[in-house]
């Protein structure tokens, strides 16, 4: 049986190899954002969220290619979110996936147009996917909330820089966890709620998958918090030990990174059982899960 790490190379190899399709060479100086988004969305990375969207997808028997810019558009609007939080304003980092982030190699004012037009890119790749006109609506309002200033990834965004203003909470635990629910969580939540809807599944399925997403975007995001603390630069691609020089509040500053890892195991054992109804075809997904434990970037 093949491990995570051959699958998710074998997909990602393959999704990148799609994903050039989508960037033709454009010559020009009013292309040089353009050039800048295709940097960034070729500039490595695990497309964990796209691979989540496929698997998902082929539990209700949706094929890679039907899926494919459903996924493309969730990846380009996720690599928009991290030019953005590289910015000198967010989090001011200069590596993303072991190379210069999008205002390092190209200027700050081209990364913020490459976002930009990242973000209202994925919107155009989806509506012309081949589905239905009823699912691009609703895969449409979908993404748009899930990664948004109300209930999304934005207001996750924000509770990350000003959480310790935040009077909404009393407890510290509480407001780490909508903190990472928004900020990585939707965007996590998304891949499976669209999976879903591609593949027309029940609600009780779409209800398992949503619980199931909670799981495994928490535990993947405390895996990030202990990389952080832990973890080799080289590997992880990116400056670590940021959190800790921020006083950023998280599951391993609260807990220390035993406990944090012994939550994010509960968390994982959980998603796994989920999974159980969907026998083989879900195999992919619980070696998914088990990676985000283990994962060293």
């Amino acid at each position: 049986m093949a491990t995570i790490e051959e699958i998710l190379k074998e997909y990602t190899t393959k999704f990148n190899s799609d994903l050039e399709k989508y960037f033709p060479q454009l010559e020009g100086e009013q292309y040089k954002a353009f050039k800048a988004m295709y940097y960034s969305l070729a500039n490595g990375g695990k497309r964990l969220r796209p691979f989540l969207l496929h698997e998902t997808a082929s539990l209700f028997g949706v094929d890679y290619k039907t899926a494919l810019p459903v996924a493309v558009s969730l990846e380009m609007l996720h690599t928009y979110s991290l030019i953005h939080d590289d910015l000198p304003a967010m989090d001011n980092d200069d590596l993303r996936r072991g190379k210069p982030t999008c205002h390092k190699a190209f200027d700050e004012a081209t990364a913020i147009l490459a976002g930009d037009g990242l973000l209202t890119y994925a919107f155009e790749v989806l509506n012309k996917a081949e589905i239905s006109d009823d699912k691009k609506v609703l895969l449409s309002i979908k993404l748009a909330e899930l990664a948004g200033a109300k209930n999304g990834m934005i207001a996750g965004q924000v509770l990350d820089i000003y959480g310790e203003n935040a009077q909404i909470l009393d407890k510290k635990e509480d407001l780490i966890k909508l903190t990472q629910s928004l900020k990585t969580g939707c965007l996590l939540k998304y891949p499976c709620l669209a999976g879903c809807i591609l593949g027309n599944a029940s609600k009780d399925d779409e209800n398992i998958l949503i619980k199931f997403s909670h799981n495994i975007g928490l535990a993947f995001q405390i895996s990030d918090d202990i990389l952080d603390i832990i973890g080799d630069e080289k590997l992880v691609g990116k400056t670590l030990k940021k959190d800790k020089k921020q006083n950023k509040l998280n599951f391993v500053s609260i807990y220390g990174v035993d406990k944090a890892r012994e939550i994010a195991k509960e968390l994982i054992d959980e998603a796994i059982g989920l999974l159980d109804k969907y026998g083989k075809k879900a195999n992919a997904l619980k070696l998914l899960s088990r990676y985000i434990l283990t994962r060293n970037h």
